[in-house]
């Protein structure tokens, strides 16, 4: 088994919420380093940003995900006490979840007919870093 070093991918959101697709982000990572069988780690190193895997054929559903959790996390709540005024960033956060593992088969990453990757922008617009490792699952040749 052999680690690739990290690779950083720098996104750009234009707005509060968001949702990106990063399926093809990945994919040219995965096939710049040449792994064939192994799997790819992806991670969003902010606290209001994150990741997810989903439904990638119809683009009603980012809108459906994003109006979703903006009703169950709404932008102001009486309680809410971090100063920045985005605390439910963080919480929509907190749900998603900041990292997503993809299997990589014969060079192809593994994901079901219409899903694709998605960066989750929940305190945009901003400059963004996503992160990807890379493990090839072949024996190293010594």
């Amino acid at each position: 088994m052999q680690s690739h070093p990290l690779v950083t991918e720098p996104l750009e959101t234009r707005q509060r919420s968001e949702i990106v697709d990063v399926t093809d982000a990945v994919r040219r990572i995965v096939r710049q380093k040449r792994v064939t069988d192994g799997m790819a780690i992806v991670y969003i190193p902010h606290t209001t940003a994150a990741v997810t895997i989903n439904e990638n054929y119809d683009p009603d559903v980012k809108s459906d995900m994003l109006k979703k959790l903006e009703t169950l996390i709404p932008r102001h709540e009486s309680y809410y006490q971090h100063e920045e005024g985005n605390s439910d960033s963080h919480v929509k956060t907190a749900f998603v979840g900041n990292s997503a593992t993809v299997l990589i088969e014969r060079g192809e990453l593994v994901l079901g007919r219409w899903q694709g990757i998605y960066f989750c922008e929940f305190d945009g617009p901003r400059q963004r870093e996503m992160y990807v490792k890379l493990v090839d699952f072949r024996p190293t040749q010594d």
